[in-house]
């Protein structure tokens, strides 16, 4: 089904007022955010051909399997999940080949489609490439490559404190609260709204103003602002936006079937914590170069040595500290990718409304999840979800 978004509303939801992230509104607004809000674009490089996905659909046999929810005793159904989870398009690499290929609702093979924190992965990968090139030290304190941060929060972190979010700041990201820190900073990145004077002036301001509270590096604490930070130093070391250095790594050379983009503040600064956006296929490329040790088709995209780092570098004391710690216990957290330490060695990068890149090495899996699930917590969905992706992986190993 296909929401008209005039008969849902009686007039188009707007980013001015926040309406078009509404559900059952957010199922069309997350397939067709360019609708909304300004992007940059991370082309394609049309001269070079499309990597073609081989193709080994098993989806009946898919569909059919069973297993049981966290904290529940009744089994459901792989299809059955993707209802309840709001899923608008699901593919499951398995040895570099598609078992598995759905699109529901507003997303088509041809879409595109938001994939919120997923963003902070691709913003983590590109700073850890920095770090293997030698370009950027993790030990150096943010304020050495970002002097405008000095008197924030930030300015005494390090930049691998910003990396695995063990910075001490003051600022909430609990979207239940309406008073939480995040809304501010929604704010100051919505160039469709007017900014009084006093108000942060875009995402690079913001941060200026964000304070420190604790001790960094004591514990994981999940916050946007961490990616902005990120996002503005890869800029600063690298010499272009986060956006211009996505295309010339990684988006130009691995042979995308479509163009990605960002949404970007008043001042054209990409959104390095949640703004980028691109199709289920490429996303899925993208989990599988990671996946083959930063390898695709010949050629390595990303130093193998941010593959290793990703899932072996992590620190599980900081993670089991913080909240997430009951929520995901044994995990930890690396370069913006969410380890989850088990026997398969899976990690993921997670975003919020449901989006997912699940990698499983001892699986050849790849899973790529966009959703639009009107709960903004993956938390509330991991009952079902990871569950999901085990079944899978076990399924793939037989």
């Amino acid at each position: 089904m296909t929401f008209s978004l005039y008969s849902l509303f009686g007039q188009s939801p707007s980013a001015r007022d926040g309406s078009f992230f509404d559900f059952p509104a957010l199922r069309y607004s997350v397939c067709h955010m360019r609708q909304y809000l300004p992007t940059t674009n991370v082309p394609r490089n049309n001269t070079t051909k499309i990597t073609p996905f081989r193709y080994r659909l098993d989806m009946a046999n898919i569909d059919r399997l069973t297993f049981i929810p966290l904290g529940q005793t009744e089994p459901i159904t792989w299809r059955e999940s993707l209802e309840l989870n709001f899923a608008d398009g699901i593919l499951i690499l398995h040895k570099g080949r598609v078992v598995y290929e759905r699109y529901f609702d507003n997303l088509t093979e041809n879409g595109v489609h938001a994939v919120m924190s997923v963003t902070k992965s691709f913003t983590g990968t590109l700073a850890a490439a920095l770090v293997a090139e030698g370009r950027l030290d993790p030990t150096k304190l943010v304020s050495y490559y970002i002097p405008e941060l000095a008197a924030s929060g930030f300015g005494d972190a390090t930049v691998r404190e910003v990396m695995d979010m063990t910075t001490a700041i003051r600022y909430s990201e609990e979207y239940t609260d309406p008073k939480a820190e995040i809304w501010d900073f929604s704010a100051a990145g919505n160039p469709m709204i007017e900014h009084p004077a006093g108000t942060s002036q875009g995402y690079h301001d913001y941060l200026r103003t964000v304070r420190k509270e604790g001790t960094h590096c004591q514990r994981f604490g999940y916050r946007t602002v961490n990616a902005d930070v990120l996002g503005w130093i890869v800029e600063r070391v690298g010499g272009r936006s986060v956006a211009e250095q996505l295309q010339s790594r990684i988006w130009g050379r691995m042979g995308m079937e479509q163009d990605a983009y960002y949404q970007v503040d008043a001042q054209g600064v990409p959104f390095a914590g949640g703004g980028l956006n691109a199709s289920l296929r490429d996303l899925a490329r993208f989990g599988q170069m990671v996946l083959q040790n930063g390898r695709w088709y010949g050629k390595q995209i990303i130093p193998s040595e941010v593959i290793d780092d990703i899932r072996f570098g992590s620190d599980v004391a900081p993670f089991a500290a913080s909240d997430y710690g009951k929520k995901l216990p044994g995990w930890s957290y690396r370069n913006m990718w969410w380890v989850s330490n088990n026997a398969n060695g899976a990690y993921m990068a997670r975003g919020v409304h449901g989006q997912a890149i699940y990698i499983d090495p001892a699986a050849d899996m790849v899973i790529v999840r966009l959703a639009s699930n009107p709960q903004a917590s993956n938390t509330l969905n991991d009952y079902i979800s990871l569950p999901a992706y085990q079944a899978i992986a076990d399924y793939l190993k037989r």
